[in-house]
């Protein structure tokens, strides 16, 4: 063997064993990451005051409830596409949704305090596992957390927004 034919043979035996653990490493990671779109299920949200949760969305029963300027509940049905479901588990992933705390509400010292804060309820529902955010809007915690599970809350409402106007 010459020396250019050795250096090509080097190169090719790590190259080649990189390319196998990459996809090795990276299929398995795909294969049984925990929130994967094709075990998606539904999304639901929630939010109002804490005691009158009027607006409400289910996109497994397609269930679409609010309430309007004029203190109106209005009931239909709107139904979000799968792509739809695909930018919005995306940017749940690209948020972070996954890692933020379950329970971000505000302590409360009596039942009157914060009475009119909006709450926020956000579930994303898969086959084995799920993910159900509740928020305060004036959560004093991490401020990471909070945006992250916000930023989320707002894409959920702006693609339900969207299919409404469809």
């Amino acid at each position: 063997m010459t020396k250019r034919t050795k250096a090509i043979f080097l190169g090719l035996c790590i190259i080649g064993s990189f390319f196998i653990y990459c996809v090795f490493y990276y299929s398995n990671m795909i294969k049984n990451a925990p929130y994967r779109f094709a075990d998606f299920e539904y999304i639901t949200i929630a939010y109002g005051k804490r005691d009158s949760m009027l607006n409400t969305y289910n996109s497994a029963t397609q269930e679409y409830q609010y309430l309007t300027r004029s203190n109106q509940v209005v009931k239909q049905k709107l139904k979000l596409t799968d792509d739809d479901l695909l930018y919005l588990h995306r940017k749940a992933m690209e948020m972070g949704f996954w890692n933020v705390d379950d329970d971000m509400t505000t302590p409360r010292k009596d039942a009157a305090d914060g009475r009119d804060v909006p709450r926020y309820v956000l579930e994303y529902k898969y086959k084995d596992k799920g993910k159900k955010v509740v928020l305060d809007a004036d959560y004093s915690g991490n401020q990471k957390m909070k945006d992250a599970t916000k930023t989320t809350i707002e894409k959920v409402l702006e693609m339900i927004n969207i299919a409404d106007a469809r």
